[in-house]
Parts: C-alpha cells; structure tokens; sequence
C-alpha cells in the first residue's frame, strides 16, 4: 500500500523536530506529488540528475538536505526550479527536505555521522549555549596527528582535504567540526582552543585566518561531508516504516 506523503513527514518531524530551529527553508515535505510512497531514494541535492535517477527506479519520494524555496531566492517557479518542480510532480515523486535539523541532530546527523567516520567524540557545542548546535567540538579516540588526519578524511571521504597548515605536524587534542559551508567558525574554533577545524568549503580569508591564528583547517568538501546524515536518516526510515531506501550520490566535487 505504502505511505502517504504526510505520514512519512510526520515520522520525520518526530524523529528531526524541525520546529527548534530558525532556518532558511522550509523543513518537511517540499512537493506533494499525491503518490502513497513504498520507495524511497536519499541524496544530498535535489538536483534534476537525482529526480531522475529516483524516476527511472521507481521511487515515490525523495528525502534530501539540501531541497528548495531558500530564503532570497526567486519564488517562481521558472528556469531551473520549474524544470525540477515540473519532473517531480510528472514522475509522481514527492520531495522531504531537511536542512539544519539534519545538521544537527545528535545521532542521525551530519556532524555525528561524520565525526564517527573519523574516530571522533563530540564534546559539545563550538558555541557556548546551544541547545541545538550545528557546529561541534570533539577530540579524538585515539593519538593522532594533522597529517594522519588529513589521510583519514581521504580514506573515509573518498577525496583528499585542502589543507591549510600542512608545513609541520601537530598531534590534534581538540578539534572544530561543523559539515557544508562553515568555514567562517574558525575563528570560533580557534577561539576555543581547537587545534583543528573541518568543514566543507573554503574561502580565501579562511586561508589567512588559518595562518594567523594558528589553526589547522580542513576543507573537506561540501558534498562529501553532507552524504552521512541522509543516508543514515534513510536506513533509521527504512527500520522503522519498512520502506524501501535507496541511497544515490549524484558527483559533486564541490
């Protein structure tokens, strides 16, 4: 029979709680195609490569983090966001989108997925307070220096980190971490005594701050960082619901 659209945001709600945060999109079911969904497909980005590749297997739904209507944006739908809105609702496929709850969440989320993956324990929050926070302190669970860390994100990533203060080797005790475009908290993180910083995506003053304030950053990949949290919401969906999942990382090198 499958699920409607509402009950799978529903169990999604429950389990992400999207109503503690102050985002910039709407979180939950972005586009209602009225299919009852027994098929599920996960990815980073609802790009038209990845509607697609849910159409050709048959899947009613897609579940992402990075969905549509972003606070700024234009709210026609027109160009690229009518071609996508167009392909979803003609191949029956309704869209869940969460961005921040995703980010954030204790177990399921980016920043823990990711932070398993490196041998890693959360801490805390990177900023004092937070009840929710999007950006973690950690520390290691076992010795490890900078340059045997750069090593592990490329084993466990796929894809070698840029890497800004490569010239020596620091053994990390206490490292920042906060998946995407983060890159702007290494001045948080150099502020609370981090001997490292990951995130996603680089800019040119991280470089500088990084210098300056004597901090390694990892710039790891904006996708590559983000592919954690949906695919273990996925399987929590698929364990819970008995829904069909299936995970599809459309290539992304940014």
């Amino acid at each position: 029979m499958g699920l409607s659209a509402q009950t799978l945001e529903n169990h999604l709600n429950q389990l992400l709680k999207p109503e503690q945060f102050k985002d910039y999109c709407p979180n939950g079911l972005q586009v209602d195609a009225g299919q009852p969904i027994t098929h599920l497909v996960t990815g980073v980005t609802a790009s038209l490569e990845l509607i697609e590749a849910a159409a050709d297997i048959g899947a009613q739904g897609i579940l992402v983090h990075h969905g549509y209507f972003w606070k700024g944006e234009d709210e026609r739908l027109i160009g690229m966001k009518g071609a996508r809105i167009r392909a979803l609702i003609k191949s029956g496929v309704s869209l869940f989108a969460y961005h921040l709850p995703l980010d954030a969440h204790p177990s399921l989320g980016n920043n823990a997925q990711l932070a398993s993956d490196l041998g890693l324990e959360i801490t805390g929050p990177m900023f004092k307070g937070e009840k929710n926070p999007i950006a973690v302190m950690a520390t290691p669970q076992s010795s490890i220096s900078n340059l045997q860390m750069a090593d592990r994100i490329c084993q466990v990533l796929g894809r070698k980190p840029q890497h800004i203060g490569e010239g020596f080797e620091r053994e990390l005790n206490l490292i920042g971490l906060c998946t995407g475009a983060a890159q702007d908290w290494i001045d948080q993180a150099a502020l609370r005594g981090c001997d490292l910083y990951i995130s996603g995506e680089i800019s040119e003053r991280t470089v500088l701050s990084a210098r300056e304030l004597d901090i390694d950053y990892m710039a790891a990949g904006h996708h590559a960082t983000e592919r954690g949290g949906v695919r273990a919401l996925g399987a929590q969906i698929a364990s819970d619901l008995g829904l069909k999942v299936s995970f599809i990382d459309i290539e992304n090198p940014a």
